[in-house]
């Protein structure tokens, strides 16, 4: 089986629990796109573990995690997360990094940010860790791969030509220049530290494929982030959609089984953008305590709302969604007021879909049903016949809004508080 799990939200969905679970049934875990931006936390065995860029299956020794070429690669942050997990214990794995896999520099780190600040009221709201700046190097053909780095001259002749270019960037942004030397040999020693997981990783994935491997594609962010088919400005600068997957691997789409949504029972949003179902006040507040509403990466406090369908929908259709599991349902539990958003009323006129434009998607207004509400504690819940009646029919609503079956139901953090339907 090669499974696609992918968030079907605005990112934050809980991805990182439902990978780790589903990571227990996998040979090989793969990363195929995004960065350190993206934060995975994963509680199991009484310990939280926060991870960036390194796959959910490096808990595992037996499982292959491979961080593959549609990534964007900070080889500083990677070693130190490396290095915290030893800390913690976790030392035994296998990784593999992709040669082709862009490199983030100190430059694109320091450009992200001053890009951001020039952008005054209409920032992105980016994580400043150069994701977006990386890949904008990587299509503009300048960029550094993994691989370069372990090619002294090759490395020293990318890293001159792409310095060329970003030095007057800097220079034209009011920020200081940066040298050659220090940086060459600083990377030059930290592809000699990763060179033992460095591989062809598009090659290793079709061999596993050739073995009728279980392999579990893992995206950071969500498909509401895409940079193809999110809320355009204010996405990521990959695809998180199931559609990432084959030029993000090496893999071709044929070989892609099923495709797993991960969504909230409630939505939220981190950074700016149009958010229509968006509470706020004390309700807002007890949504976000309730289920720790904070960035993984960035500490920030996550926006709030109520479920919405129809960004659901278009997830669902964009990625081809064959099942969906329902993230934080035990959140919902004790909630004095609960609807779900069905369609948007965009300048008097009912729709069913996203628009385009940041402007029409502005102004439309989310159309509620109101749903019955449950005060049961449903976190040692075990099976959906156990559930209290108005969760389930939350649940069933959910799967009649959206037309996509509901596979999981987590109702607690740890990995054994899954529901399976």
């Amino acid at each position: 089986m090669r499974l696609v799990v992918t968030g079907a939200q605005w990112g934050d969905e809980g991805k990182g629990k439902m990978t780790d679970f589903l990571a227990q049934k996998s040979d090989v875990v793969v990363r195929y796109q995004g960065g350190n931006n993206a934060g995975h936390t994963i509680l199991f065995n009484g310990n939280k573990y926060a991870l960036q860029s390194i796959p959910s299956g490096i808990f595992n020794p037996k499982i292959k995690n491979v961080m593959a070429n549609g990534m964007v690669v900070n080889p500083k942050a990677a070693l130190e997360e490396l290095a915290k997990l030893h800390s913690m214990g976790i030392t035994d794995y296998q990784l593999f990094i992709s040669d082709r896999a862009a490199v983030i520099m100190p430059y694109h780190i320091a450009l992200d940010g001053a890009y951001e600040t020039a952008k005054g009221g209409k920032m992105i709201g980016t994580t400043k860790k150069g994701i977006g700046t990386a890949y904008a190097d990587k299509y503009a053909r300048i960029g550094i791969r993994i691989g370069d780095l372990l090619d002294r001259d090759y490395f020293a002749e990318r890293l001159n030509d792409a310095l060329s270019v970003k030095n007057l960037e800097l220079k034209m942004l009011g920020l200081e220049t940066m040298e050659f030397e220090p940086l060459f040999e600083e990377y030059l020693e930290y592809g000699q530290k990763l060179k033992p997981f460095i591989c062809d990783t598009s090659i290793l994935l079709n061999k596993e494929v050739e073995k009728d491997s279980n392999i579990l594609f893992e995206g950071a962010q969500g498909v509401m982030l895409c940079i193809e088919h999110g809320t355009y400005p204010f996405v990521t600068s990959s695809s998180p959609s199931t559609i990432g997957v084959p030029i993000g691997t090496g893999i071709p789409p044929k070989y892609i089984d099923h495709a797993l949504g991960i969504c909230k029972a409630y939505n939220t949003r981190v950074g700016a953008g149009s958010f229509p179902t968006e509470l706020d006040g004390d309700l807002a507040h007890w949504i976000r305590e309730r289920g720790h509403e904070y960035g993984t990466v960035t500490g920030r406090p996550r926006r709030v709302g109520y479920l919405d369908t129809v960004a659901l929908r278009h997830a669902c259709r964009i990625s081809g969604l064959d099942s969906l599991a329902i993230m934080l349902f035990d959140v919902l539990s004790g909630i004095s007021e609960l609807k779900i958003c069905t369609n948007y009323e965009l300048d008097g006129e009912i729709i069913d879909f996203i628009p385009s434009t940041l402007s029409a998607y502005n102004r439309c207004k989310p159309v509620f049903i109101d749903m019955p509400i449950w005060n049961e504690d449903i976190t040692q819940i075990k099976s959906f016949g156990d559930l209290p009646e108005n969760a389930k029919f939350y649940l069933k609503k959910i799967e009649e809004l959206v037309k996509t079956k509901i596979a999981y139901v987590s109702v607690g953090p740890d990995r054994t508080q899954t529901i399976e339907i």
